[in-house]
């Protein structure tokens, strides 16, 4: 029976020769993740059930991220939580500040996920790893706690949508665009509890990191998950990184697809999803004014985001009360902006950076809205207060639309300039 890419992980995991849409599973996970808003309502629920001791204590990774370094009393405790039971537990993979970066850039450069992996994260972004030809997917605490309980957790298998992407991007369009787009046009319940499965002949010109991006939004589309091959491009990436052998899986040629969509990528322009919902994208904008610019998250804090801010940023400057804030994904990233004179350049331009952190993507802090303030960021929700009061506005775009519009104080395509 035919199978797509990602039931077939499912399959291989639950020891199954088939899956299909629908059918409830128990699979074996290769690594759950939580950080330091979701670990300790997992490791509550894990005590809670009475267990003392975690099934792999090699199979779990704990990230310090989200408040990290500590803004305040709570946060502290919340990563206190988490730093004693990683002792108490010898998890292998517990990430504090000075080894910890944004979990989902952190977790594929460490080698951690992979081709072929399964993989849970108490965090809706973790569908990220589909860039490498995994099955990733957020679940809530109680599913993390069980799987470090028992290393397994059940799914509903995904029906899947089919994305064919095709052409060659324009100069100035990445994988923020290429996402926002597919989000503008079957909106954020799309692709309800669907694999979002990425394939053709346009694939080849995106980068990992392109990869990466795409998949962090499909959860913005209601996606279960996003997946693309696990070709050349991701297993360079994995080469000397990842700690177990890839595995590769392909959708069989007459696998079972809800939908198709097609996508011709040299038709795409800078996009921008507009307050309050990723799915409200355009291509063209009026005179809109911004307070603060972000580039950085999970979704685009990569090397070759910084440096797409980099290129808008040489020899110019941030306007006046403008406030531009770049948050490299981790410290690797971090350090090879620094030795690239990419942090020279934001410096001098007017821009602080920071350390990796979430910071202010989930209203955090590092750069929290005022009211009726308005910021464009590169971070994946523009949700009502997502990023402070309740009153101010977020616009998700690309690092180069994100740079060019902290240049000029409003809404700006890099062509503008």
């Amino acid at each position: 029976m035919a199978m797509t890419m990602s039931q077939k992980i499912l399959a291989a995991h639950a020891g199954l020769e088939y899956v299909e849409a629908g059918q409830l599973i128990m699979a074996d996970l290769d690594l759950v993740l939580a950080n330091d808003i979701t670990g300790p309502v997992a490791i509550k629920e894990f005590k809670k059930s009475g267990a003392d001791k975690v099934k792999f204590n090699d199979k779990i990774a704990l990230v310090m991220d989200h408040f990290a370094p500590n803004k305040d009393i709570k946060s502290a405790e919340q990563c206190k939580t988490c730093r004693e039971f990683a002792a108490e537990q010898n998890i292998e993979n517990f990430f504090d500040v000075g080894r910890m970066g944004i979990e989902h850039a952190l977790l594929p450069e460490q080698g951690l996920v992979g081709a072929g992996d399964l993989v849970i994260g108490a965090d809706s972004h973790t569908c990220t790893y589909g860039a490498l030809g995994a099955f990733s997917t957020g679940v809530g605490s109680t599913d993390m706690a069980a799987g470090m309980m028992s290393g397994k957790c059940w799914f509903k298998v995904p029906a899947a949508i089919k994305i064919s992407l095709t052409g060659r991007p324009a100069k100035y369009v990445c994988g923020k665009d290429i996402i926002l787009h597919i989000i503008g046009l079957i909106g954020v319940d799309g692709a309800l509890y669907r694999s979002m499965e990425f394939t053709g002949d346009g694939i080849k010109y995106l980068s990992i990191d392109d990869r990466f991006t795409i998949c962090n939004m499909a959860i913005e589309a209601g996606a279960k998950n996003g997946i693309f091959p696990a070709d050349d491009v991701a297993l360079e990436y994995m080469k000397g990184r990842f700690r177990r052998r890839p595995k590769i899986f392909e959708a069989d040629p007459d696998a079972e697809y809800e939908r198709t969509i097609e996508i011709d990528l040299s038709e795409l322009k800078p996009t921008v999803a507009f307050p309050h919902l990723p799915e409200n994208t355009r291509t063209k904008w009026g005179d809109i004014r911004i307070d603060q610019a972000v580039i950085g998250s999970c979704t685009n804090g990569h090397i070759s985001d910084l440096r797409m801010a980099a290129e808008i940023l040489k020899g110019r400057k941030v306007a006046p009360g403008v406030r531009a804030i770049i948050i490299p994904a981790t410290n690797e990233i971090y350090l090879q902006a620094v030795h690239e004179g990419l942090v020279d350049i934001f410096i001098n331009a007017g821009a602080v950076v920071s350390t990796p952190t979430c910071g202010p993507c989930l209203g955090g802090y590092m750069g929290i809205l005022a009211a009726g303030e308005r910021a464009v960021s590169t971070t994946n929700r523009n949700f009502v207060g997502r990023m402070g009061h309740v009153s101010s506005e977020v616009y998700l775009a690309s690092p180069y639309v994100a740079a060019a519009s902290a240049v000029t104080g409003r809404l700006t395509s890099p062509e503008e300039l």
